[in-house]
């Protein structure tokens, strides 16, 4: 690399520390750190639930599976995942956003503990807290991978650069600062994109190329089901990732949270679906346009590497580095901000319940003492763990198949077709679930991906739906909470909820919880 390409990536990690400094001005207590008080624009909201679903995994594994096998990365990725958020903008993206506007709540876990009760609250926190840790460790790699290949930097000191930058924005700005970040990196990842896909179409012979280079890729590379992908992980994909990013993944549904109101988040899951469908089509097809212009490769993961180098001029690389980090950065920060708000909020004040009774400035402080300690752990991880092979692993085999037994319980139960289901099912959702993972990914030895990422999810599906109906547990206020769901507030309501809020902002924010979640 140049010096013109590290002055482009220093000049983005200024820019990106700027943000931080800058929303710590906004940000006066909890509600503010964490779902910045449903102040966030519609569109800006939906931008960044999009780009919190990147990182730099898509530019080293993903771009892997494109070299190898073509097109079908597109489909069992970026479609299942664009189709799923359609489905949640109805179903889920608005009642997210009335927990928050009409109970004033900042986790997405604190509606639990009435909807179930609380030791469902808890396992479901702690499993997803912990599966998150491996997840952004996983994220933490892959930036170093990309850093390694493009400047010959140290894997531990590619993690411990993007980790230190990422954990001083995101503890400083709360979630204001992740979304204005997710907004510049939204800029930077369209110009270096689109400069990447034009670069590989004139390389080519020009847009035909678009349709006719499948006939110079090797067989199959054109076919939606290739590979270790079949037709059974797609439609397994689609149900995990429908669960999976419209709030199972928790930041995605803080995005939804911090919206205005709940259909102005239908509106923001609507843009991030439409986001979804089209835009990683244009960042896979230099991926699946690879072979022909940087063939013959002995590792697969190096290949947008070698097709930068390739095609790419001074400075561009650069801003291509600079993208590949805002996309680990946005997503990671986007977690970040999340699990501490499901600490603070959900966990720490259950084993220490002096920490309900902090100020809003300690709850605050301590807020973004998480942050630092979550970040860390993760990067800690990524430190001892051995890259090869760990990225895939933990992207299909770990977070995809055991997303949906944490995620069902959280998200079906917003529903009110499901308003007389109890823990009991909740329970028994989240351990049939786990248990069949468990099984597939340890004892059965020789399970296909698509047996690891779609039984689990059927069996808690099936668990929740079946005792459901078999042995309900209604009980009133579980059915006014869900049922409260399904209509904005009033400005009444909503004004009154302010009001609450800022009477006493100095006992510890109770008021911004409901009463029966407190």
């Amino acid at each position: 690399m140049s010096a013109l390409d590290w002055t482009v990536v220093g000049a983005y990690f200024f820019v990106m520390l700027g943000i931080g400094v800058w929303s710590k001005t906004r940000v006066e207590n909890v509600a503010d750190f964490f779902t910045a008080r449903g102040r966030v624009p519609w569109w800006l909201s939906g931008i960044s639930h999009h780009m919190s679903g990147y990182s730099a995994i898509m530019f080293v594994t993903f771009a892997a599976v494109a070299y190898d096998h073509g097109v079908t990365v597109y489909f069992w990725w970026a479609l299942t995942i664009g189709l799923g958020i359609g489905v949640g903008a109805f179903l889920f993206a608005p009642r997210w956003n009335r927990l928050r506007a009409k109970h004033g709540v900042n986790s997405p876990l604190a509606y639990l503990a009435v909807r179930y009760n609380l030791p469902t609250q808890q396992v479901l926190a702690y499993s997803g807290a912990a599966l998150k840790v491996v997840d952004i460790a996983a994220k933490w790699v892959a930036i170093a991978v990309l850093l390694q290949g493009f400047a010959d930097i140290p894997l531990a000191w590619g993690i411990g650069l993007t980790g230190v930058c990422t954990m001083f924005y995101v503890t400083f700005g709360g979630l204001w600062a992740d979304v204005l970040t997710d907004f510049g990196q939204f800029v930077i990842q369209a110009v270096a994109g689109f400069a990447m896909f034009f670069a590989v179409l004139a390389h080519l012979g020009g847009v035909s190329s678009l349709w006719t280079m499948y006939d110079e890729l090797p067989d199959g590379h054109g076919d939606p089901v290739a590979g270790n992908v079949t037709t059974g992980l797609l439609l397994a994909f689609l149900l995990v990732k429908t669960f999976e990013y419209n709030g199972g993944m928790w930041n995605l549904a803080q995005r939804y949270m911090s919206a205005p109101s709940g259909s102005r988040a239908r509106k923001s899951a609507l843009l991030s679906s439409a986001l979804w469908l089209v835009w990683p089509f244009v960042l896979f097809v230099p991926m699946v346009a690879a072979p022909l212009i940087v063939p013959g490769l002995d590792n697969s993961e190096d290949s947008y590497i070698r097709l930068a180098q390739e095609l790419l001029p001074t400075g561009l690389i650069g801003l291509l580095l600079a993208g590949f980090f805002s996309h680990t950065m946005a997503m990671v920060a986007s977690d970040s901000n999340v699990i501490t708000a499901v600490i603070t909020r959900d966990l720490a004040p259950v084993l220490v319940p002096r920490i309900k009774r902090m100020t809003q400035r300690g709850q605050l402080l301590f807020a973004r003492v998480t942050t630092v300690a979550f970040v860390t752990s993760s990067m800690a991880l990524a430190l001892f763990s051995d890259p090869d092979g760990f990225i895939m692993t933990v992207v299909v085999s770990i977070v995809a198949a055991t997303m949906g037994p944490i995620s069902i319980p959280l998200m079906l139960g917003l529903l009110p077709w499901f308003k007389r289901t109890g823990p009991l099912a909740a329970i028994a959702s989240w351990a049939g679930g786990l248990a069949v993972w468990a099984y597939l990914y340890w004892g059965a030895g020789n399970a296909s991906e698509a047996a690891t990422v779609g039984f689990p999810v059927l069996t808690s599906l099936v668990l929740y739906v079946g005792i459901g109906l078999l042995r309900p547990e209604p009980r009133a206020d579980r059915s006014a909470l869900v049922d409260s769901l399904g209509s904005d507030p009033t400005e009444e309501e909503r004004l009154a909820l302010e009001r609450q809020f800022l009477a006493d902002p100095d006992k510890g924010g109770e008021p911004q919880e409901p009463t029966a979640v407190r």
